[in-house]
C-alpha cells in the first residue's frame, strides 16, 4: 500500500505539475478569478458527465452538500483564484515555493484536527527534508533577478493555507463518500458560486479575442490539471493521511524543471538532482517507505 501511495502521488503530481506553465500562459488574457471558475466549471461538467454515464444518483443529503460546499471553498474557489491572480506578479519559482508551504500547514491543522495524525519524528522529519529539496531545486533561479511583490507573495501564500485546511477537512468528512462524489460535487458547487463573482469583479470574456494558446491552457487546466487529478487525489486520501497527500506540492517543481528541460533546452543543473532527491528522500520518510531512527514510536504533540 505504501508503495501504491507514492506511485499514486507521483501520478497525481505529474498531472498538477504543469499547472503554474499553463496558469502562466492563461491568465495573460483571461482574468484570474474568470479562469479559476472556467477551470472549475469545465472539471465539474467532465466528472458529471462521466457519472451520469455510470448511473450517478444525486446525493440529497443537506450534511453531504454542506461539507463539499466548504471542501469546495478551500481546495478550488480560493486557491485557484488567489494562485492565479499572484502569478501575474511573481514568478512560477516563488511561487512553487509558497506552494510548498502546504505540508507544512497540514502537518500543522491535522495535529489538531485529526485524531489519528498527531505529529511523528518521521512526518517532521521527512516534511523538512522536503522543503529542503524544494528550496536547492529552485535555488538557481532565486539567484538570477526575480521577480515579486509582497502581494503576489502574500496570495499564494495564502492560497497553500487553504490548501492546507481542504486536505484535512476532507480527510475529516469526506472520505468515506462514494469514489468521484465528492470532488465533482465540491467543483459544482464551487463553479455555482464563483462564476456569478467573476462576473461581476471582472466582467464577461470575450471569446474571439483569446488566443489558442490560452483556451488550450485552459481546457488542459480543466481536463487533466483538475478533473483527472483530483480522481487521483481522492483516491490517495481514502488510504493515506492527509499530511502525506500534502507532500505532492513538492514533487510539483520537478515537473516544472523536467519540461524546461525537454522542451525548452535548459541544462539539468546539479542543484535540480539534489533537490529532487531530497524531495523523493522526504516524502519517503514521512510515509515510512523507508525508516531511520528517530526516536521509536513518540509522537510530537504541539498542543
Amino acid at each position: 500500500m505504501k508503495l501504491k501511495n507514492l506511485l499514486s502521488l507521483l501520478l497525481l503530481a505529474t498531472l498538477w505539475g504543469p499547472s503554474f506553465l499553463f496558469i502562466k500562459i492563461a491568465v495573460v488574457e483571461i482574468a484570474p478569478i474568470t479562469l479559476a471558475a472556467l477551470r472549475i466549471g469545465l472539471a465539474a461538467a467532465l466528472l458529471h458527465v462521466f457519472l451520469l454515464f455510470k448511473g450517478y444518483e444525486f446525493n440529497r443529503s443537506w450534511k453531504f452538500w454542506k461539507h463539499v460546499t466548504i471542501a469546495g471553498f478551500f481546495a478550488h474557489a480560493v486557491p485557484f483564484a488567489l494562485i492565479n491572480w499572484g502569478e501575474q506578479y511573481i514568478d512560477s519559482s516563488i511561487a512553487s515555493i509558497l506552494n510548498g508551504l502546504t505540508p507544512l500547514c497540514t502537518v500543522l491543522i491535522a495535529n489538531y484536527a485529526i485524531a489519528d495524525e498527531r505529529m511523528t519524528p518521521e512526518k517532521v522529519f521527512g516534511t523538512i527534508i522536503g522543503f529542503i529539496g524544494l528550496f536547492v531545486l529552485v535555488s538557481p533561479n532565486l539567484v538570477s533577478g526575480m521577480n515579486a511583490s509582497v502581494w503576489g507573495i502574500v496570495a499564494v501564500a495564502v492560497a497553500a493555507l487553504s490548501y492546507g485546511i481542504a486536505i484535512v477537512y476532507s480527510r475529516l468528512h469526506l472520505m468515506k463518500e462514494k469514489p468521484l462524489y465528492a470532488p465533482s460535487s465540491q467543483l459544482l458547487v464551487s463553479a455555482v458560486y464563483l462564476t456569478p463573482f467573476a462576473l461581476i469583479v471582472e466582467g464577461p470574456v470575450v471569446w474571439t479575442s483569446l488566443s489558442w494558446e490560452a483556451i488550450g491552457s485552459l481546457i488542459i487546466l480543466g481536463s487533466f490539471g483538475t478533473a483527472l487529478a483530483f480522481v487521483i487525489y481522492y483516491r490517495i486520501l481514502a488510504s493515506a493521511s492527509a499530511s502525506y497527500l500534502s507532500l505532492v506540492t513538492y514533487l510539483m517543481p520537478i515537473y516544472g524543471v523536467a519540461l524546461g528541460v525537454i522542451f525548452l533546452d535548459e541544462i539539468l543543473t546539479i542543484e535540480a538532482i539534489i533537490g529532487a532527491g531530497l524531495i523523493l528522500l522526504g516524502i519517503m520518510i514521512a510515509n515510512k517507505t523507508i525508516t531511520i531512527p528517530l526516536g521509536g514510536k513518540k509522537t510530537i504533540n504541539v498542543t
